[in-house]
């Protein structure tokens, strides 16, 4: 089976954690809850790309790792999930996420592929998750849903010394459809704050989860 994603791609992922690669147009978008958000324009869609760098507190890294990964656990906390689960397409797995949009807008669903790696880097322990779209011929679009084609993402966490965890995150979609590009840079301003509240809610809950879901 063809690797995912290169040994490279992981660590441009966590070096950015020591030092964030600005340059070539990034610009300061906004900085909320110990986060700095920059933007980078997209002249083909009109759209930008993000890069964020911050602190999750009072979630370790371990944790906040493991609940990223946990996608049955992610349909008890993410209000947006209207479906996600992994499935197996002639070997390859892929996932498949189908996400709430407020009327009249449609649905946009996700087809995705994903890796995690736990790296030491010099005693360091670095976690990083890459991902990406991927054309899955056995997983046909929906009427009424809006497949993005044209996705990607990554995460690199790592303790901050104290019983936080340092994050770095950098992604890109492209929604299509007919929504305004100010509305989908909106929604990125306010819904990353929006995800990162919820998501150090769901590290607090987890452990009672796993307890509840045995």
């Amino acid at each position: 089976m063809a690797l995912l994603f290169s040994d490279e791609e992981f660590q441009q992922a966590w070096t950015e954690l020591d030092e964030p690669q600005l340059d070539g147009g990034w610009e300061f978008f906004t900085e909320t809850m110990n986060v700095k958000i920059y933007r980078l324009y997209n002249k083909e869609t009109g759209l930008y790309e993000y890069k964020v760098f911050g602190t999750l507190a009072s979630c370790s890294a371990d944790l906040c790792a493991d609940v990223y990964m946990d996608l049955n656990y992610r349909k008890k906390w993410d209000s947006y999930v209207k479906e996600l689960n992994e499935k197996d397409y002639d070997g390859q797995k892929a996932i498949y996420w189908e996400v709430k949009y407020p009327m009249p807008m449609s649905n946009r669903d996700y087809v995705y592929v994903r890796e995690r790696r736990d790296l030491d880097v010099g005693g360091r322990k670095i976690c990083v998750v890459l991902a990406k779209s991927s054309s899955v011929s056995q997983c046909p679009e929906k009427k009424g849903v809006i497949r993005v084609k044209d996705y990607k993402q990554s995460l690199a966490i790592e303790s901050d010394g104290s019983d936080g965890t340092k994050v770095f995150m950098n992604y890109f979609d492209n929604p299509g459809g007919m929504i305004p590009t100010w509305l989908v840079n909106w929604a990125a301003k306010t819904g990353v704050p929006a995800f990162l509240t919820d998501m150090k809610k769901a590290c607090s809950n987890y452990s009672s989860y796993c307890k509840n879901s045995k």
